[in-house]
This record gives structure tokens, sequence and C-alpha cells, in this order.
């Protein structure tokens, strides 16, 4: 079984080759994993079934690009929010759930959704948090992941 430092290190080599290369990025998968987008429903069964998706993906990777807001981890999980452009203008917000046996991905969950503005009766009493850094964007930079404790150190209030 994996600890939280070395999930911390498999997430961030995802993250590396991303939207990059596809087969690397594919690398942290056991061969039956299973990837779940359930907003839409869509199950894919085996790494080689959401490679070829992935693969064939749309958008253009030259402007793709992810700023991790937080990752938590676990010995068995990873809990990834962030924020994806696929264009390089608008921003989506994310959440990748990453369960591990052992030191491989075997089941993805994938949550995707746009930002909106807070309801004017609930602002009086939120904070606003602070703006993303764009020095967390990712494209070809590495995700600033430092061991098990980043979660904590990296948090947006």
């Amino acid at each position: 079984m994996a600890d939280e430092s070395r999930v911390l290190e498999i997430v961030r080599r995802y993250f590396e080759f991303a939207g990059a290369d596809v087969e690397r990025a594919e690398e942290i998968y056991h061969e039956d994993a299973v990837l779940e987008f359930p907003q839409s429903g869509e199950r894919f069964e085996g790494v080689a079934t959401f490679t070829e998706w992935r693969r064939q993906y749309p958008a253009d990777l030259a402007k793709m690009r992810y700023r991790l807001r937080r990752v938590t981890a676990r010995v068995d999980l990873a809990v990834v929010e962030l924020t994806a452009s696929y264009d390089g203008e608008s921003w989506l917000q994310g959440v990748q759930l990453l369960e591990f046996r052992g030191d491989k991905v075997a089941r993805e969950r994938i949550y995707v959704m746009e930002a909106w503005d807070a309801p004017e009766w609930r602002r009086a009493g939120a904070r606003t948090p602070r703006p993303t850094r764009r020095r967390g964007s990712l494209r070809t930079e590495r995700p600033r992941l430092s061991g098990p404790a980043w979660h904590r150190r990296r948090r947006c209030s």
C-alpha cells in the first residue's frame, strides 16, 4: 500500500503529463481501472478504453491548463480540487477523486462544473477567497506538491 507522500508523488506525476502525453499520464492506472463522470453517467472500464477517449479529446492540447487548488491525500485516496481551462480563457471548477490500490489508481471520478457568484443573501457573512495564483497554472510546470501536509499549507481561504 502506498503512503501519503507516494500518493502525492503519483498525483504530481499525473498532472505533469495530463493533456501533454496521454500514455505517460496513464501510467498511474491499473489495467482494470475505472474512470467515471457521475454528472453525465459515463463509465470507462479499463485503462485502454479511457486512454483512447483522452487521445481523441477535441481540446487544443497547447491551450489546456490546470490549477491545483488543494490536494488531500491518504494512503488509498487523493482528492484533487482544481480549475481547468481547455481553451486558455474560460475556467471550470473540478474535483477529482483518485482511489488507489497499492501504488496505482483503481478508480477515478471526475466532477466538472462552472463557477457562479454567491447569492446576495449570503455574501455578507462570507469571506471572499484569495484568487488562485497564476504560478500554480499547470501545462508544463510541475504542481507544487511537497509532502503529506501540502494540502494544509496551500489552502485557499
